[in-house]
């Protein structure tokens, strides 16, 4: 068997006409003596550095009547530290040419700069500065202008966007009141107007110290002098107190909740959700593939029955939401004018049922598989993606080189592991059923059952 070797961004792969034997990202790890870890990967293709540190804190670690914080310092790491005015954080990158961002979910929140590797010592400063001196820079006037800025975008992604409210009455049915995932990352209103200036310092004092922390710099780098910047930048930020881990209660869904939404729409649209298992558990790839069986392109079996051989849906999709304590499996399909959403209940369950009955072909199971895998090195090829990549992978499973055991659960699932988990998940009595319907339109819901509020 002929062996080809494709060298993509550093990322080097051997090929076969079997697939992958061997995918490797090279990396060296060290931890500051403030429990910082630190994670170091080089890659000479273009000189670019990308800078992603993770705290692991999301909205999964706040308590009922106290949410929103984790979003909320998404925003306040931007408005200036001890040493860095406010608006310079932003300035100062762009001048040297890179640029930045922050993304926040229930496990983690994550910031992150790609600059020219020139400007590596620019991201660092920056970095250590917010955490090691973000609160001589805060004020109640600054939480204030941040937590009216989260308000606006809470009124705009959800209260005033059509379907935008669907996704917390699921959350708020799917998991039980004291679970970590039954609010949503935003926070509600009332918590956001609620939280004083001493709740958000006790928060940031808690959560942002670097023992919860893990840091990733991948790109044009030295190893050597990096750590000796990364050491003079972040030795002297105080540990902190360890944070405890997250003891959630169980979340199974023991009955079929069906819910109706009357929504400034025009279309109909239909919600199937199920509670599936966590991120790298047993059955999340499988989870994954059977989406993909379902929706992923034209000839899926969903769309092609919904969409081009009865059009009745305007469009579907299917989707494993994967997270650390628990995923959800999503199944969404919006009604064409003059349609209902029982109509298109009815055919999302007949398809169920068959894949819960038939084995799916070789091919379908391969197709999917062979799409995960382009779209697995697709995520690989910029040196930001494999930083993002890196951290994930240390934060979840201790070990940042996870790439070859995370590609190896997709290329094993096979057509009767497909059936089986679709057995054991997509259960009838363990499913929230949500229609979103136009304004007085309730007829067009599908609410064979129980209903629910």
């Amino acid at each position: 068997m002929k062996l080809k070797y494709l060298i993509l961004l550093g990322l080097v792969i051997h090929l076969t006409t079997l697939g992958y034997s061997q995918l490797t990202i090279k990396y060296e790890k060290f931890t500051l003596r403030n429990g910082l870890n630190v994670i170091l990967h080089e890659d000479h293709s273009v000189p670019v550095v990308a800078v992603n540190i993770w705290y692991h804190v999301g909205s999964g670690r706040e308590k009922p009547r106290r949410t929103g914080f984790a979003h909320l310092f998404e925003h306040i790491m931007f408005e200036g530290s001890g040493h860095v005015p406010e608006g310079k954080f932003d300035e100062w990158l762009e001048a040297a040419g890179g640029d930045n961002n922050g993304t926040t979910n229930p496990d983690r929140t994550s910031y992150f700069e790609t600059v020219p590797s020139n400007a590596l010592e620019l991201a660092l400063f920056l970095e250590s500065d917010r955490l090691g001196y973000l609160l001589d820079a805060m004020s109640p006037a600054k939480v204030d202008g941040q937590r009216d800025v989260v308000k606006n975008e809470r009124r705009q992604s959800y209260e005033n966007r059509p379907y935008g409210m669907a996704s917390l009455k699921i959350d708020e049915n799917l998991v039980p009141p004291d679970h970590p995932y039954h609010w949503p990352t935003i926070g509600s209103m009332e918590d956001l107007s609620a939280a004083s200036y001493e709740d958000v310092v006790e928060f940031f004092k808690r959560y942002y110290v670097p023992g919860n922390a893990s840091l990733v710099i991948a790109g044009d780098i030295d190893p050597v002098r990096t750590e000796a910047l990364v050491e003079h930048w972040f030795n002297d930020v105080p540990a902190g107190k360890p944070v405890p881990p997250i003891d959630p209660p169980a979340a199974y869904l023991v009955e079929e909740k069906r819910l109706v939404m009357e929504d400034k729409v025009q279309l109909p649209r239909l919600y199937m959700v199920w509670l599936s298992p966590p991120l790298f558990t047993p059955g999340d790839a499988e989870l994954d593939v059977l989406a993909n069986i379902l929706t992923g392109g034209k000839n899926s079996r969903l769309y092609k029955r919904l969409v081009y051989d009865l059009q009745i849906a305007q469009d579907v999709s299917a989707f494993q939401a994967s997270a650390s304590l628990t995923s959800k499996f999503y199944i969404i399909a919006t009604a064409r004018s003059g349609h209902t959403l029982r109509e298109l209940e009815k055919v999302i369950q007949e398809e169920i049922n068959r894949i819960k009955r038939e084995t799916p072909t070789e091919r379908e199971v391969q197709r999917a598989i062979n799409q995960y895998e382009a779209s697995f090195l697709n995520r690989l090829e910029g040196v930001l993606g494999k930083a993002d990549q890196l951290n994930s992978y240390f934060t979840l499973t201790g070990n940042p080189d996870y790439f070859n055991e995370d590609l190896a659960r997709y290329k094993a699932v096979s057509p009767t592991d497909i059936r089986s988990i679709a057995q054991t998940y997509l259960r009838d009595d363990g499913r929230v059923v949500l229609s979103v319907v136009p304004e007085g339109k309730q007829e067009l819901a599908a609410t064979k059952g129980k209903e629910g509020k």
